[in-house]
């Protein structure tokens, strides 16, 4: 495989990598390592060291962990049902194939509000476990993609300085 098509492909694994920061259909963080991975050993290591790639995995399990903490605090701050954290989740995945960008915002709360009446039938409870994990979803989603983001600064900085 010639070089340039190494290129094209750490770029389309870092742009993808970026997206599945906020789409949870795709291992974003994981993505963007393996783009940025990818670019080191094409230089042969020459402008990004092991020591920068170990701290690109070190952020990269960190956005990983940041991101389910999130979620799981925004659920539990309201005493969250397993129903209603499945529901948000099913409520992520239904909302990104069915209504696009709103669909995504709107699919993990209609979810939790769903999974919270169905395990405790009150819809102010369900209402405030609906907000929280929502909240959480969004943090832990803001939190990967920063995460990410200074994944690709880093890199940058190491390759060109």
């Amino acid at each position: 495989m010639g070089t340039a098509l190494l290129w094209l492909l750490v770029a389309l694994l870092v742009l993808a990598g970026l997206a599945g920061a906020v789409l949870p259909a795709l291992p974003g963080v994981p993505l963007v390592l393996a783009g940025l991975w990818l670019a080191a050993w094409i230089d042969d290591y020459t402008r990004v060291s092991g020591w920068t790639l170990g701290v690109l995995g070190v952020l990269t399990l960190l956005a990983m962990a940041v991101d389910l903490v999130a979620t799981a605090l925004g659920a539990k701050k309201v005493g969250a049902s397993r129903q209603a954290i499945a529901g948000a989740m099913i409520g992520t995945f239904a909302g990104l194939f069915f209504g696009g960008i709103f669909g995504l915002l709107l699919g993990p709360f209609v979810g939790a509000v769903a999974g919270e009446m169905i395990a405790r039938g009150r819809l102010d409870q369900a209402m405030d476990v609906g907000i929280a994990t929502w909240m959480g979803l969004l943090f832990g989603t803001l939190a990967k993609l920063a995460l990410s983001l200074a994944m690709v600064g880093i890199f940058v900085a190491a390759y060109f300085i």
